[in-house]
Parts: structure tokens; C-alpha cells; sequence
């Protein structure tokens, strides 16, 4: 194999050497919020398969998903499901090739993390 000289060669991009920006922050909580309300469908499959099943079995889950902690992580999918289909709206806008720029883009991302709140606050209430 050739010598090849690894001290002078350039380090990859990793995310010890950037310091967050609001585009790279939010793309990666669009991901784990797709991660978290997959895990919550999880949940409402759950009480579903359990209404179909027996009475002491939908009793459980849904005592479960009507007490204080229950009301929590519901409230947490909504934020996450508002905040995922924002950052899927902002991925087809920027498909589309507008608001690309820097400014936009970090403007965008900075609404996606308000717009999820305002819209979570607005379902809790209607619902």
C-alpha cells in the first residue's frame, strides 16, 4: 500500500467540529420526532388491538393513555406530529428550490419549532 501522509489530509464535516445551526437542529429533531410518533402509533395500535380483544385489556391501556403521563406523551405526539409534517412542508418548499438562502432557511426553522407549539396549543384546546 502507498504511505500516504494522514496528518496533513482534511477532517470529514462532524458535528463536534460545526457549532449547531437552527437548519441542522431542526432537520434532525424532523427525524426524531418521525422516530417518536412512530413509537406513539405503536401505542394507538395497541388500543385498538385491545378494544378488539377484552374488556380488562382495553381497561389497561386506556386507563394508561387517560392518566396525567398519558396525557403527556399525547401531547408530546402532537407536538412532534406538527413539528414533522412542518419540516416535511419546509423539505417540499425548498424541493420546489425557494427559500434556500441562509436567512430564509434559518427563519423557516425558527417557525417550524413556534408553528409545531401554536398548532399543539390549538389542538389541545379545540380537542
Amino acid at each position: 500500500m502507498a504511505d500516504v501522509n494522514r496528518g496533513n489530509r482534511p477532517l470529514s464535516p462532524h458535528i463536534m467540529i460545526y457549532r449547531p445551526q437552527m437548519t441542522s437542529m431542526s432537520s434532525i429533531m424532523v427525524r426524531l420526532t418521525g422516530i417518536g410518533v412512530f413509537a406513539v402509533a405503536i401505542l394507538v395500535v395497541w388500543w385498538l388491538l385491545a378494544a378488539s380483544t377484552s374488556e380488562s385489556a382495553f381497561a389497561g391501556i386506556d386507563g394508561f393513555l387517560r392518566s396525567w403521563f398519558g396525557d403527556l406523551i399525547l401531547t408530546a405526539a402532537t407536538w412532534g406530529l406538527w413539528y414533522h409534517t412542518l419540516g416535511r412542508l419546509r423539505h417540499v418548499i425548498w424541493d420546489f428550490g425557494y427559500c434556500l438562502d441562509i436567512e430564509t432557511a434559518e427563519k423557516l426553522g425558527l417557525g417550524m419549532f413556534v408553528g409545531a407549539t401554536v398548532l399543539t396549543l390549538i389542538t389541545v384546546l379545540v380537542v
